[in-house]
């Protein structure tokens, strides 16, 4: 019987051909903006349908997913790139600034990442939370109310940690003790802080809003990094210092082995020692508090002033980036810097484009209905997660 010759090492794989018909996908819509400016449509359209060529490649190899992602990154990379084809020159260069959107994914990317890692955590130990956002906007107001009334951004902050450890307690205790379902109680957190926030903004601040001088976090100057890195926000370095602290202690210490096995199998847990409870409560209040210091960046860190509502479904957005992200630190980072990406390019694309503008606005959110179902059926989430544990 004669064997089947083995694939010469040199040749690429399958998989490899598909990842480089996404790349290709990219580069049709990378050719047409600058620095590179291809004004002519036949680029963007042959380098596109060169990765659609990859992916049906691939396809009809049973290399699927990567082979219907490198035909998806095709068509949109045609459909880009004709359309910045189309655009004037000077419409381009005030929109891709890689610099401005560089640091401005940096800004927007801030307040994801702190509460897509307090997510992590919370349901790491077995407990969804939904409530991230109404944590969010409680870190953002109290942040603020804090930082008015202490003088200073230091205690902004504590009270924003505090208000939103205060929430997450809540929604602990009909998670844990009450049983009660994870998904309407998140909501419930969501609606009851949108509420305490409007309600003592009004009555503390009326018409006029907060003061203009609110006490803001400061920069940290470095000047020899360049322009992007040079100038950045302290809760932005503090975010990446976040990033590790969060998976060393994750994955490397005796907490987040606690932490991993009660949201794994709480049951088994118990049996060893381990406080299922005890561990999901103090995880449930630390994605409270971190969630409220990303909403406290926004309110005293970037925008200086707080206004009803200010977080805008951002808190979902987190709860998207932790599931992009495989409930890791640094996934839920990198897809943290997707969506604030995405969000940097919309204010980009707004500015030439005068009422048009308002469509851009829903584009991080576009993306995020895409990401989160292009991981559908690929991530896998801890298999204790929104199931309450009863003691035996």
């Amino acid at each position: 019987m004669n064997a089947v010759p083995a694939q010469p090492p040199w040749l690429p794989t399958t998989r490899q051909i598909a990842i480089g018909g996404i790349v290709l996908g990219l580069f049709a819509f990378w050719l047409t903006i600058p620095p590179v400016s291809a004004r002519s449509p036949w680029w963007p359209v042959f380098a596109g349908l060169c990765a659609i060529a990859a992916g049906i490649w691939a396809v009809t190899r049973d290399v699927r997913r990567p082979g219907w992602g490198a035909i998806a990154a095709g068509l949109v990379g045609i459909a880009l790139g004709l359309l910045s084809t189309r655009a004037s020159v000077s419409n381009l260069d005030q929109v891709v600034v890689w610099s401005a959107l560089l640091s401005s994914t940096l800004v927007w990317a801030t307040p994801l990442t702190f509460a897509a890692i307090g997510g992590m955590f919370c349901e790491r130990s077995g407990v969804v939370n939904i409530g991230l956002e109404g944590m969010m906007l409680a870190g953002a107001f109290f942040g603020a109310l804090g930082a008015d009334k202490f003088n200073s951004w230091e205690m902004g902050l504590v009270c924003a940690a505090i208000a939103g450890g205060g929430f997450a307690l809540v929604h602990a205790v009909m998670a844990i003790h009450l049983r009660a379902d994870q998904i309407v109680s998140g909501t419930a957190i969501n609606f009851l802080a949108l509420g305490v926030t409007g309600y003592f903004f009004i009555q503390i601040y009326g018409e006029n809003g907060t003061p203009g001088n609110l006490p803001r976090i400061p920069d940290v100057n470095i000047g020899f990094l360049g322009s992007v890195f040079g100038h950045l926000s302290l809760m932005i370095w503090l975010s990446f210092v976040l990033l590790i602290v969060a998976h060393i202690t994750l994955f490397k210490t005796a907490i987040g082995l606690r932490i991993r096995s009660v949201g794994e199998h709480p049951r088994a847990a118990d049996t060893v020692g381990i406080s299922v409870y005890g561990t999901r409560y103090a995880a449930v209040v630390l994605s409270g508090m971190l969630a409220a210091l990303g909403g406290a960046y926004l309110s005293i860190g970037y925008l200086g002033s707080f206004s009803e509502n200010m977080t805008a479904g951002r808190g979902f957005i987190a709860l998207a980036a932790v599931i992009f992200g495989n409930w890791r630190p640094f996934g839920a980072f990198a897809a943290a810097l997707l969506f604030g990406g995405s969000t940097a390019l919309s204010f980009r694309l707004a500015q030439p484009w005068g009422n048009a503008s308002v469509l851009f606005q829903a584009l991080p959110y576009v993306l995020t209905l895409i990401a989160v179902a292009g991981v559908i059926g690929r991530s896998v989430p801890p298999a204790a997660a929104g199931r309450p544990y009863v003691k035996q």
